[in-house]
């Protein structure tokens, strides 16, 4: 088994030292997916599903990208970025929206935990917009897609 990167000699928790780490360009797509009863794909009209809080994908896709941004203030050992791109898109497939969360940077770590974060806080977003038409909602599955630009690149079979 390998070494956890965020565990030292001691087995005490820390957060990885990238200071020899080279800057590179860092790319990382993680996806989430909820489920959508039907009484809310009811509601689904011209790509969006809009509510008295207001439009729901457009703010889900907002609170997303906000969220990829204060990544490191969320998760304790991931490294402040000043991402220089995050990109969420939100399609209706079927009774699920599918959300993707793609995250650029030029540093020395990469971007899949915001990515990861960006694409779970739309999912969220998704859910508590949309309760008070459903509690049946279901946010099944968040997962990264693909990183490139650190030590491997990592690309999920369909």
């Amino acid at each position: 088994m390998s070494k956890l990167s965020h565990v030292d000699s001691d087995n005490r928790p820390t957060m990885v030292d990238v200071s020899d780490k080279a800057v590179t360009d860092r790319e990382a797509c993680a996806q989430s997916i909820v489920r959508l009863p039907d009484e809310v794909l009811a509601a689904v009209s011209d790509k969006e599903i809009s509510t008295k809080k207001g439009p729901v994908f457009a703010t889900a896709i907002i609170a997303g990208v906000m969220a990829a941004k204060k990544t490191h203030e969320l998760i304790p050992f991931c490294h402040p970025l000043g991402l220089n791109s995050c990109k969420i898109k939100i399609e209706v497939q079927g009774s699920d929206a599918i959300i993707e969360c793609c995250c650029k940077v030029t540093h020395k770590t990469g971007v899949e935990m915001e990515a990861l974060t960006g694409a779970s806080v739309a999912a969220l977003t998704v859910y508590d917009m949309l309760k008070a038409l459903s509690h049946d909602i279901v946010i099944s599955e968040t997962k990264l897609i693909s990183k490139s630009g650190g030590k491997r690149d990592f690309e999920r079979d369909a």
